[in-house]
């Protein structure tokens, strides 16, 4: 799906609670039809804004430990990560508009 890297249970908190710039976690499913709605938007984003906030996707299916963990009950469900906490959550599809403002401290 797209130009954005996956992540898995095993490398989440190397990959994101450890990185020194925010990191966006779009937590997906194959059979999410919102979930696909979403991801060309947010690999837009990540071509427009990936210098200052690295976008990464974990499939729900393949990973349940870390949503679980996050209480990741709906999908698609965005969380901002910023010093190993989540800064900013955003769950369901969104028009680019919407998403752009909400992560605009992000990628300002």
């Amino acid at each position: 799906m797209g130009n954005i890297a996956a992540v898995t249970d095993a490398d989440f908190e190397t990959e994101v609670l450890k990185s020194d710039k925010p990191v966006l976690v779009d937590f997906w499913a194959e059979w999410c039809g919102p979930c696909r709605q979403v991801s060309p938007i947010l690999d837009e984003i990540n071509s427009q804004h990936g210098d200052k906030i690295t976008f990464l996707k974990m499939n729900v299916d393949e990973n349940p430990v870390t949503p679980a963990s996050y209480r990741v009950t709906g999908i698609p469900t965005i969380n901002v990560y910023q010093g190993g906490e989540v800064v900013r959550s955003i769950v369901g599809a969104k028009p680019k508009a919407a998403l752009l403002n909400e992560l605009s401290e992000f990628i300002a």
